[in-house]
C-alpha cells in the first residue's frame, strides 16, 4: 500500500468562497472525501494536510521523507515566493507532483514562475478539483513503475 500525502498551502482552506470563477464551487473538504474515495479504491494510505503557515507545510514535508512513498503538493502562493518549500522539497527520495486548481499560465505573470517545478516530477494546473485525482493517479503510476 503506497502511503502518499497530499500537501494544501494558503488560502485553500476557502476553497468554495473565494475566487469561483479560478477555483470553482467545490470545497478543499469535498476535495478531500474524493480523494479519499479514491485512495480507498486504489490501495492508497492517504493522508491530507492544509496550512496558511509556511513553517507548518515545510515541516510536513521534511516529515514526509521518512514517512511516506509520493507527495501531491498545492502550495498555492508559495508556490512563487517559498525558498523554504522548494530546499525542503529538494531533500525528497520520492515522487512529487506540483499541483494547481486554474491554469497559471492563464493568470498574472508572477504566477507563471514556480520554485518547485524543478524538483517535482510533474505538474498538473489547469483541470479544477479534477486535478488531485489526476496527481493522485500520477503519482501512484510513478510508484508502481519504481516498484516493478
Amino acid at each position: 500500500m503506497n502511503k502518499i500525502i497530499i500537501l494544501n498551502g494558503p488560502n485553500l482552506n476557502l476553497l468554495g468562497e473565494r475566487e469561483k470563477d479560478q477555483y470553482g464551487n467545490v470545497t478543499l473538504k469535498e476535495i478531500e472525501n474524493n480523494c479519499k474515495d479514491y485512495a480507498n479504491l486504489n490501495n492508497i494510505n492517504l493522508s491530507f494536510f492544509q496550512s496558511n503557515l509556511e513553517g507548518e507545510l515545510v515541516n510536513q514535508i521534511q516529515k514526509s521523507r521518512n514517512d511516506q512513498d509520493g507527495l501531491i503538493i498545492n502550495a498555492g502562493g508559495y508556490t512563487h515566493t517559498s525558498v523554504a518549500i522548494h530546499d525542503a522539497l529538494k531533500l525528497l527520495k520520492i515522487p512529487i507532483i506540483e499541483l494547481h486548481i486554474s491554469n497559471v499560465y492563464n493568470r498574472e505573470e508572477f504566477r507563471h514562475k514556480s520554485l518547485i517545478s524543478k524538483v517535482a516530477n510533474g505538474v498538473i494546473c489547469g483541470f479544477g478539483a479534477n486535478g488531485y485525482l489526476m496527481s493522485l493517479q500520477a503519482i501512484n503510476k510513478i510508484l508502481e513503475n519504481e516498484n516493478k
